[in-house]
């Protein structure tokens, strides 16, 4: 867990010298959307890797 702690700091401490408020809002919901495709993408992969890539 001490990792997942680890990167949650690096998270919080990119954006804390960020003075438009506007950018650090589209940066925040920029890297959700990339990691909700990334999500997605291994999601993808793992469920046709189970039932034997069919298509």
């Amino acid at each position: 867990m001490g990792t997942l702690e680890h990167f949650k700091d690096l998270y919080l401490e990119a954006f804390d010298d960020c003075k438009p408020s506007f950018v650090v809002f589209f940066l925040k919901a920029y890297s959700i959307f990339c990691a909700v495709l990334l999500f997605m993408a291994v999601y993808a992969f793992l469920y046709r890797a189970f039932t034997g890539f069919e298509f």
